[in-house]
């Protein structure tokens, strides 16, 4: 396989690459908080459906399409245009997210079973246009700058800390209006609509054409990879592919994603973990099981915001190189060491003061952070751009495996307490 495209390093590699760090901020911004901005709204669906658990419903729903879609993509992830996946993605996060908006002022913001329904369906579109965007995106920056990733990641967090940030800002603005809790949620989906919109446009014409990142996936190209063709065309490289070439055959060999899968077992295990035990205790138990306390209706929102902020301050704590814990074994232990948070919210939930949760959240949230992004930035490293694709791609789909776990332990906890 032969790329007709100049690679000139190192001073290439340096063009654009605070560009594309911002873009990739942006893009990880898009690619949750659509989702972030439902959950965070949580207290409004809640008054409109106070039987229907929404939290926990709408989680449960969105899951099983993200981890059943990310499952089907993963498997054909070399043989999948990246650029049509990633831009249909968010095109279906913009039109979900303006439709969730549309839903409300159809149903007047009106409670029922047909307007739930339908917000069920909407959490289905947002899990499928997840796996098409976090899977995709992360497989693609697998072969690209780590601080690509941490980036990226570290939008995935603000879009969370976003919501909450205006979500405590509207609760103040409107509580005592009238519809307060409806005038917000609306505000917080206009916002996410405007996002969504934005990275369609980010991805589609300005990523693409950053001089960084046409090099690494030049090189990707050069290694074997057959995903990124649209984009480098998109950029105006054209590759060819020589059949018979000896040479070219042996640099197209690569791992299988059987044989990458057993050989970074220990952080597929991790990410999975990792996120079986957020998700069993965010948001579902910080919404319904923290008792009542001083900050009222406040409490939850607070929860929740400081798990946000601090799970994004989080993922930046890597980028100091002495802070970044790479080590195989540490990572597995301090991993494992987070499921003493489970009896740690147990015993502050039914003994604690407010105080005490605040802190509990907080911890649960920088651990979240930091672990994520020590993991999907050290996994790909010693593999070609093919392979760190693949890679990305398996790892994102072990990542969604713990949250859609994390969700099903939360709905066993809530079902032996016979709330349901």
């Amino acid at each position: 396989m032969t790329i007709s495209v100049e690679t000139k390093a190192p001073t290439r590699l340096e063009q654009g690459k605070h560009r594309a760090i911002v873009v990739c901020f942006f893009l990880g911004l898009g690619s949750l908080v659509s989702w972030s901005s439902m959950l965070i709204i949580g207290d409004y669906y809640y008054q409109l459906f106070p039987k229907y658990h929404p939290s926990r419903v709408l989680t449960l729903v969105y899951q099983p399409f993200a981890l059943g879609t990310m499952a089907i993509l993963a498997y054909n992830e070399s043989k999948i245009n990246t650029r049509k996946r990633n831009i249909f993605g968010y095109t279906l996060f913009f039109a979900s997210t303006l439709l969730v908006l549309v839903l409300d002022f159809a149903s007047s913001g009106k409670g029922g079973i047909g307007p739930f329904i339908g917000l069920c369906v909407l959490s289905a579109c947002f899990g499928v246009a997840d796996a098409h965007v976090q899977g995709g995106m992360l497989g693609d920056l697998s072969f690209m700058c780590p601080e690509f990733i941490q980036s990226f990641l570290g939008g995935l967090a603000a879009s969370g800390a976003l919501a909450s940030g205006l979500r405590l800002l509207t609760k103040v603005s409107f509580e005592k209006t009238d519809n307060g809790l409806r005038k917000g949620a609306t505000l917080f989906l206009a916002i996410s609509t405007f996002f969504e919109f934005l990275c369609i446009l980010l991805y589609a014409i300005v990523f693409a054409k950053l001089p960084i990142v046409k090099y690494y996936r030049s090189k990707a190209a050069s290694e074997g990879s057959k995903t990124v063709s649209s984009d480098l065309a998109a950029a105006g490289i054209q590759t060819n592919s020589n059949q018979g070439d000896e040479d070219g055959a042996k640099q197209l060999e690569r791992f299988s994603n059987k044989q990458l899968f057993f050989q970074n077992v220990d952080y597929a295990i991790g990410l999975f973990l990792i996120y079986v035990l957020t998700l069993s205790i965010v948001p579902g138990f910080l919404y319904e099981n923290t008792g009542t306390h001083g900050l009222g209706s406040w409490y939850s929102p607070v929860l929740i915001a400081m798990y946000n902020v601090w799970d994004l301050i989080s993922r930046y704590i890597p980028l100091i190189k002495s802070l970044k814990l790479e080590s195989r074994k540490g990572l597995m232990i301090a991993i494992l060491s987070r499921f003493l948070f489970i009896p740690a919210f147990y015993f502050c939930a039914k003994y604690g003061d407010k105080g005490w949760m605040i802190l509990l959240t907080s911890l649960l949230g920088v651990s979240n952070g930091y672990l994520t992004v020590c993991v999907l930035t050290v996994a790909p490293k010693g593999y070609k751009g093919p392979e760190q694709n693949a890679l990305g791609n398996l790892l994102v789909l072990c990542l969604l495996c713990g949250l859609f776990a994390g969700v099903a332990l939360d709905w066993l906890w809530l079902i032996g307490k016979g709330r349901f």
